[in-house]
């Protein structure tokens, strides 16, 4: 079903302003903005929370045409005619029953984003971030990306008449690779990892004018992502389940469905207080957050070498660290490694049981719920739900 916007701005969002995530520093969203000036943290946005709860309910939401964009309100466009899309949002919540009755669980759901455009979540984000942008007034976006998130960015930078230029690692998914290019962006390969693509786009976002859409660098990717935590809490009729584990390079998807559980409580949308235990899933080639996690730090160490054939965990350290332990903290959650081979042996299990075809990074989710399983950590009857963050089709060299 195609996308329906309203044509008048009056109620679109409830968006009021940004939040420095660590000083509390206040900015404008009628203003370009990145992180904080002071602190240099991530800045996210807030709501009029209490006046939407009281001119909307929560089953409006459902009678809309399906999408992200139809949580508008609690998005942070302000006129419908800068929304940028491409039919994101709403990816199937799926029962895994063969894998229940192999685990011994009760309870077991995948979330499978693969089915947004460009086929990762990366969708979600970038529709939110480029709409915001087009609103902004900004011409020109730069990103790096190890992956999905540039071809994400391209395609939406297309449609909404902006001019894109990415740098991603020589190694990076050919599929990425190409998709970016098909959609217009300027590609530069860098010899390195995402860190070393991030310091080449920020300097060239300096230097000539570009808007940056790294990770957590910008406030708006966030809020696209957040959207799957409203998504679970109305597929579950108004509850969360019991676990979330969730694959973690930069994190945006855990911070941003943390921050929507916070708003469904404030809006009184919840049936119940009780929330989640988040799990962050890293490769044992790279996981700084779980080097971090077990050592009780508030921040993480920049992870040397970092190597795994799920490109989107390789990530030597997220902008957004101390947001990601926080959660941790609060959660009752844990930080799990897993190995390549067992990410290898995961994606196999979950296409061959299930008929999915996991991105590796979501069949990482697997290994660590098997994982947490056998130590006990996750009981039999608990909700479980593991996030496949996009199409294995797009890592064809990893699955010979």
């Amino acid at each position: 079903m195609a996308v329906q916007l309203p044509r008048s701005n009056i109620d679109f969002s409830y968006v009021t302003s940004l939040t420095c995530s660590a000083c509390g520093k206040e900015y404008s969203v009628r203003e370009v903005n990145t992180y904080c000036t002071d602190c240099q943290s991530p800045l996210l946005a807030n709501y009029d929370l209490q006046a939407l709860k009281s001119r909307a309910d929560r089953d409006e939401f459902i009678r809309r045409p399906r999408g992200l964009w139809r949580w508008h309100e609690l998005l942070p466009v302000l006129n419908p005619d800068n929304v940028v899309t491409l039919g994101e949002g709403d990816a199937a919540l799926l029962r895994l029953p063969h894998l229940e009755k192999e685990a011994g669980a009760r309870q077991l759901f995948v979330k499978d984003e693969s089915s947004n455009p460009t086929g990762s979540f990366k969708a979600r984000g970038l529709s939110t971030a480029i709409s915001k942008a087009r609103e902004l007034g900004i011409q020109k976006v730069i990103i790096p990306t190890a992956g999905n998130a540039g071809g994400a960015m391209a395609a939406y930078a297309a449609r909404a008449g902006l001019k894109a230029h990415i740098f991603m690692p020589k190694d990076t998914p050919r599929a990425n690779i190409e998709e970016s290019r098909m959609a217009g962006a300027g590609v530069v390969l860098v010899d390195g990892l995402i860190s070393e693509a991030g310091g080449m786009a920020g300097e060239k976002a300096r230097a000539e004018g570009w808007f940056d859409l790294s990770t957590f660098k910008e406030p708006y990717r966030l809020e696209g992502k957040k959207i799957m935590g409203y998504e679970l809490a109305e597929a579950f009729g108004w509850s969360l389940p019991d676990v979330i584990i969730y694959p973690t390079g930069g994190g945006t998807g855990l911070v941003g469905m943390w921050k929507a559980f916070n708003e469904l409580e404030a809006l009184g949308w919840l049936e119940n207080a009780k929330r989640p235990r988040m799990v962050v899933v890293q490769a044992k080639g790279c996981a700084p957050v779980v080097k971090a996690f077990q050592a009780g730090a508030s921040f993480c160490d920049f992870w040397l070498n970092a190597h795994t054939i799920a490109s989107g965990l390789r990530v030597p350290k997220s902008f957004a660290d101390h947001l990601i332990l926080k959660i941790l903290y609060e959660s009752k959650g844990t930080a799990v490694a897993v190995s390549d081979e067992a990410i290898l042996d995961a994606q196999n299990q979950i296409g061959a049981l299930e008929g999915i075809f996991a991105a590796p990074e979501g069949a990482a989710t697997l290994a660590a719920y098997q994982q947490l399983r056998q130590k006990g950590w996750i009981r039999p009857e608990e909700k479980v739900v593991l996030f496949n963050t996009g199409s294995g089709l797009k890592y064809l060299k990893y699955s010979d």
